[in-house]
């Protein structure tokens, strides 16, 4: 694949997986915003569609990480345990921590930055909430959906009906919830300042700052996994085995 202008930012992220953190380096939208073009994102970024597409050649043709590998290869039942593995354990051990850490900063500096600090507790505590519901139905309906679909089509058995009915059902509210998420996540980032202290911030008030950056960008490729790569395969088997 030649990466150009006319590409969309998901199909690049999806055929070069090591392309995702220069998306990340411009805060380029690769997963809930992965139709837009690189023509596009440009525009809105103001950045020279030459210099990202050269910056995007040169990490296309790096290997990438092992949690970057190209997903759409392996099978499905292999990449839903590596989300249940990598992302959703990260963020059952993450959040709790970051949560303390946020109690903690608006305790403390609360008073002095009450602009940012108040509300930036209010998104997080509904992010959240909303990531614990999203993760539960994704462990007790959807992968166990997927997992099933996959096995019937090895087996050659009829798919079995199931109480959500097809699989884009699920999927549908999967996608609106990390609508959601992703619009919590750049809410963070304008309360933060693009996630830079200010100049009376403490350690633990740096180390939050630096904790919610990691937390998006794990949510940003925990986000492009399944919307640009699980859920449309589980569509397409779907559309097989029902054919």
């Amino acid at each position: 694949m030649n990466i150009t202008s006319e590409n969309t930012v998901g199909e690049v992220a999806i055929a070069f997986p090591s392309t995702i953190r220069v998306f990340e380096q411009y805060r380029i939208d690769y997963c809930c915003g992965a139709a837009q073009s690189i023509a596009d994102a440009c525009s809105d970024k103001g950045l020279a569609v030459n210099v990202l597409i050269d910056r995007l050649k040169q990490a296309s043709q790096e290997t990438p990480p092992p949690r970057m590998r190209d997903w759409t290869k392996t099978s499905l039942t292999e990449l839903v345990d590596h989300i249940l593995e990598t992302h959703h354990r990260y963020l059952y051990d993450e959040i709790p921590r970051l949560r303390q850490m946020v109690s903690k900063v608006i305790a403390v500096h609360g008073e002095g930055h009450p602009e940012s600090l108040i509300p930036l507790g209010r998104v997080f505590e509904g992010l959240e909430d909303e990531l614990a519901g999203h993760m539960f139905k994704e462990e007790r309906v959807l992968f166990p959906l997927i997992k099933e679909m996959e096995s019937a089509k090895e087996s050659g058995t009829s798919l079995p009906e199931f109480g959500c009915g097809s699989v884009n059902n699920p999927i549908r509210v999967m996608r609106y919830e990390h609508d959601n998420a992703g619009n919590a996540l750049s809410e963070m980032r304008r309360l933060t300042n693009d996630y830079i202290p200010p100049e009376d911030a403490c350690n633990t008030y740096r180390a939050l700052f630096h904790g919610l950056l990691a937390l998006e960008q794990d949510l940003h490729q925990h986000i492009h996994l399944e919307n640009n790569i699980l859920f449309p395969r589980a569509i397409a088997l779907e559309e097989v085995l029902t054919t």
